[in-house]
């Protein structure tokens, strides 16, 4: 059940250990990284509420959460494909919209699958479980170009991209897939009680008006706790984009003494801050 978390968190952990380093071979200046990673936020607030009162009122033959894991695993691993062939920036930047867009439309629903097909007794069980795989596969990303190039994998692409990120992206876009289709194809979702009443409420509803109105009375009917946790969550997420945007680029220039991103420390010191 938890298992596809782990290939969405490997296409996760890919961008977030890769994309600064990408930029900076396309000849970014470091001062335009916040704007160009603007995807990753932005997405999540509007994706992620969206996508998660939709898939509350989907039901067809895939089930009710399952056709968006395979739909945005799909966009994702297109995304990470192309990604290390990126000949500009306009076109990586580009790619990190969808990316992340498609990243999203598959961990919200993920995140409430848990809580669908478990019983309350064993939720807790099912939660720890998905952290589990997410730590696995953040892992798994973020090691990734550094593993292949000390298994020994050298040179370059013409944009001065390493092969050994270009080798990580595509094994990444596979194991995204991968995992998503094994969720999909080892569990199974059940369809509402009264279909034939879900059916025809859906029929009847002003969809967009009524996933905002869901949107709003979640909102409003917050239990304390999750207020409380809102804001540990609001603070965290300012110091996260930090690390991730300029962590290894930093390592990169300080620890390894990289001159200039087409110095192979640069590479060496991106590649072991991930």
């Amino acid at each position: 059940m938890s298992f596809g978390f782990m290939g969405i968190q490997i296409g996760f952990g890919l961008q977030q250990a890769n994309m600064s380093p990408i930029y900076k071979y396309l000849g970014a200046e470091e001062s335009s990284l916040p704007y160009l990673w603007l995807a990753g936020p932005i997405t999540g607030l509007l994706i992620q509420p969206v996508i998660g009162a939709m898939s509350d009122r989907t039901w067809n033959r895939l089930g009710r959460r399952r056709p968006y894991f395979l739909i945005g695993a799909i966009l994702s691993s297109i995304c990470l494909l192309l990604m290390p062939f990126s000949s500009a920036l306009w076109m990586a930047a580009s790619l990190l919209w969808i990316l992340d867009a498609s990243i999203n439309t598959s961990m919200e629903p993920f995140r409430a699958f848990v809580g669908d097909k478990l019983p309350e007794e064993q939720r807790t069980t099912g939660f720890v479980t998905q952290s589990f795989f997410i730590g696995i596969g953040q892992t798994l990303a973020n090691a990734a170009p550094f593993i292949l190039a000390t298994l020994g994998v050298t040179g370059v692409m013409a944009s001065g991209i390493p092969n050994a990120t270009l080798y990580a992206f595509i094994i990444g876009a596979a194991a995204f897939l991968g995992a998503v289709l094994w969720t999909v194809v080892s569990t199974k979702e059940y369809p509402p009680e009264d279909l034939e009443e879900f059916r025809r409420k859906q029929a009847e509803e002003n969809v967009v008006g009524h996933i905002f109105k869901e949107i709003w009375d979640a909102l409003k009917n917050m239990p304390t706790t999750m207020k409380q946790l809102a804001v540990v969550q609001f603070f965290t997420w300012f110091a996260l984009p930090c690390m991730w945007q300029f962590y290894g680029l930093t390592v990169a220039r300080h620890v390894f003494l990289a001159p200039d991103e087409k110095s192979p420390l640069f590479a060496a010191g991106t590649e072991w801050a991930g």
